[in-house]
């Protein structure tokens, strides 16, 4: 897995977001120079002249696009629209615009939630994406790189913030890789959290992380989304915030499938500090910081998602420790579950770097090698002894136990 090439100099991202009077609101323009007084103050006085000579002297609201109709897109979209900002929605079903449109509900996802009346909805992508300030990217992983490839003709001064938790197939290529690739020149940040769609429509108090090398990049996120109800914490650490949101979905899936064999408050309690451990070593040898899992979007996302029947992919383990096929829970939910992807992604990386990890072995052995599940979890048990904290205590290898 490769890190995101990005610029690591605030004047680099500055001069990505190329703001001026045509390709940006009058607010995203404030938000940066406020990043700027905050990070360069030698600079300051230049960029306070440049943009009072080229904005109008009243602040206009954020325009924002996200891409994709599923319930977390729907809900930051919703999320931002009522916060004052200006906001569309594309979603690829022409008929689900219609009715959206009509209705003002996205009936498939999150059908019991009346969107705000703001809120513009649109099939047309190059509408939706141009002249915007953000662009949040909503996509299943794998059609992340397709829809960016889409959209490239159309970006300008627009910054690209990833909502997707997941690995691209075949590559394991993170949503920040794609975007390094495919948009090269285009200030990025990665968004994670625990942040369940209908719990956030509720209006239950949540929050998450946005990660960016640019604070002027956070900063606007921040004041896109941040709300009563709805917290928006800074991060500049993108390989961790990513990883803890992509990897926390193998272990919903180990979750739901334990739950179905009616595990007790110890059993879980295992698995959400050893599932931890696996994704902070996992973490640290592409490069994180291993604090960065204490986090929101590490140990925050990974309970989150290991203890609600909402997640789909605690729902998704669940029916396969039932004793459903993968093609059938699959079907059954009816929606994305990236952790599929990922436990495969994972996998054949954590084998090739002999990375230990072995509540992802123990999946793959029983979703793709179709092992039975009492068996592998009995195998987990009974595997060698080792420290609970490696980055406290490092592990010593036992001779006889492995």
């Amino acid at each position: 897995m490769k890190k995101p090439q990005i610029a690591t100099n605030l004047s680099e991202n500055l001069e990505k977001l190329n703001v001026n009077r045509e390709k940006a609101s009058k607010l995203f323009a404030d938000v940066i120079e406020k990043a700027v007084k905050k990070s360069k103050p030698d600079t300051t006085a230049v960029l306070e002249t440049d943009l009072d000579n080229q904005l109008a002297n009243q602040p206009a609201p954020l325009k924002i696009t996200v891409l994709g109709g599923g319930s977390f897109g729907t809900a930051m979209a919703n999320l931002s629209s009522k916060n004052g900002c200006e906001v569309t929605l594309w979603v690829r079903d022409k008929r689900s615009v219609k009715s959206m449109q009509k209705t003002h509900i996205n009936k498939k996802y999150l059908p019991d939630h009346k969107l705000d009346e703001r809120l513009q909805f649109t099939h047309d992508l190059q509408a939706a994406v141009k002249g915007k300030d953000l662009i949040f990217v909503a996509v299943p992983s794998a059609a992340f790189r397709e829809t960016l490839q889409k959209i490239a003709p159309f970006i300008s001064a627009q910054a690209i913030v990833s909502l997707t938790k997941g690995m691209e197939k075949d590559t394991f290529a993170l949503m920040s890789d794609v975007i390094a690739d495919e948009l090269p020149n285009v200030a990025f940040g990665v968004m994670s959290g625990p942040n369940l769609a209908k719990e956030i429509m509720n209006n239950m108090p949540s929050a998450t992380v946005i990660a960016s090398q640019s604070a002027a990049l956070r900063l606007a996120v921040q004041t896109a989304l941040h709300s009563a109800f709805f917290r928006v914490f800074a991060s500049d650490d993108l390989i961790g915030v990513e990883l803890g949101g992509a990897l926390k979905n193998i272990y919903a899936i180990a979750m739901g499938m334990a739950a179905a064999y009616d595990i007790g408050e110890n059993t879980k309690a295992m698995i959400l500090t050893r599932a931890l451990a696996e994704m902070s070593r996992f973490g640290v040898q592409a490069g994180a910081n291993p604090l960065t899992f204490l986090g929101l979007s590490g140990v925050g996302d990974l309970y989150a998602t290991c203890s609600s029947t909402l997640s789909r992919n605690y729902q998704i383990g669940n029916m396969l420790g039932r004793g459903m096929s993968l093609d059938q829970a699959i079907k059954k939910l009816g929606q994305t579950a990236e952790g599929i992807n990922t436990i495969q992604q994972v996998n054949e990386k954590a084998i090739k770097e002999g990375i230990y990890m072995p509540i992802t072995h123990a999946l793959h052995d029983i979703i793709y090698e179709d092992k039975a599940p009492l068996g592998v979890a009995l195998n987990l048990m009974e595997a060698g002894f080792r420290s609970d904290v490696e980055f406290v205590m490092p592990h010593q290898v036992q001779p006889k136990h492995n």
